[in-house]
């Protein structure tokens, strides 16, 4: 079996639920891998949710690293390089020579995301984000997905299923997006996710071509001036682009046996600190309610997420 790296992006202010996901993530995970790349992004954003508690977290980010590495000897912690030679190098990769954005108009991850790809020992990479819970634990699913990246021209990545799955088949997304793949609990989609995916780093570049930063609408570049940020599109929005434009797919698929499948927190509040140990828990052990089932992002049935519903209501009322 080709080796895989499994490569996860990590911020200072991930710390708070990075303590416990970050462990959960390589219990599940790196019983299928080779190595375990931890790319830490130490340039602050500006005015942005991605700059929050910055200086206070960062230490205990950095403990919590260290922790890992003395426990794992596949451990690997980088620093994102954006030093000139080397966004250089991942602009001529990735991006053709034209200009490799630092990051998003949000203030979001964008030069890291392709340093942590480029940055992998092994040419298969599963990459996540920081926040991903992971359900099934199948310990064959990488090797599942390679396969099909090697059998089909068509795929750019490959992801576990959204969300746990449900007994009929479907799944909570948007039809308009994606289409059955013809396997059981496979689908292909359009659009492409940076939460989650497994790509070959040298078919990805083939397929995709030359990528190209694209200036995020009038209304959010007047936003990341004001905020001191970049004024681009998030990366996984231009390379749906590309997707749509060459007939490209993503394919989401459970595989064999219990599978693999993830979850995305969508929200940040005490409740869900509170109550994170224990989704992480029934997440492992599979005890995932109906209402769940199908859905990407955590239901209210295992977050009261009420709390933060309410203060972004008072927020936009005060806009």
């Amino acid at each position: 079996m080709n080796p895989v790296t499994l490569q996860i992006n990590l911020a200072p202010t991930d710390h708070p639920h990075a303590r416990l996901i970050l462990p959960h993530q390589l219990r599940q995970l790196g019983p299928s891998v080779q190595e375990i790349l931890l790319v830490l992004d130490l340039h602050r954003s500006q005015g942005s949710r991605f700059a929050e508690a910055w200086l206070e977290r960062k230490p205990k980010m950095e403990r919590l690293l260290d922790e890992l590495r003395a426990a794992d000897p596949r451990v690997r912690v980088v620093e994102v390089d954006y030093s000139p030679a080397t966004t250089r190098a991942l602009s001529e990769r990735f991006f053709g020579g034209t200009h490799l954005p630092m990051k998003d108009s949000r203030g979001g991850p964008y030069h890291s995301y392709f340093f942590g790809v480029s940055e992998a020992a092994h040419r298969h990479v599963l990459h996540l984000d920081a926040d991903m819970l992971i359900g099934g634990g199948s310990p064959t699913w990488a090797a599942e997905a390679m396969e099909q990246l090697a059998s089909r021209e068509e795929l750019v990545s490959c992801s576990p299923l959204s969300g746990p799955p449900r007994a009929d088949g479907t799944v909570g997304v948007d039809a308009r997006w994606y289409e059955p793949d013809g396997a059981a609990q496979a689908f292909r989609f359009r659009r492409f996710s940076s939460r989650v995916f497994l790509v070959d780093r040298d078919a990805l570049t083939r397929r995709l071509g030359p990528l190209r930063a694209r200036l995020a609408p009038p209304i959010h570049v007047l936003r990341a001036l004001r905020a001191g940020n970049p004024p681009y599109r998030e990366p996984e929005n231009l390379i749906t682009r590309v997707m749509m434009h060459k007939r490209l797919w993503r394919l989401d698929f459970l595989g064999s046996g219990q599978g693999l499948w993830t979850l995305h927190p969508q929200y940040r509040s005490p409740t869900f600190y509170e109550r994170l140990p224990e989704l992480i828990a029934r997440v492992e052990s599979g005890d995932m309610p109906d209402a769940q089932r199908g859905q990407e992002n955590v239901h209210d049935c295992l977050v009261d997420w009420s709390d933060v519903r309410a203060a972004r209501k008072r927020w936009y009322h005060r806009k």
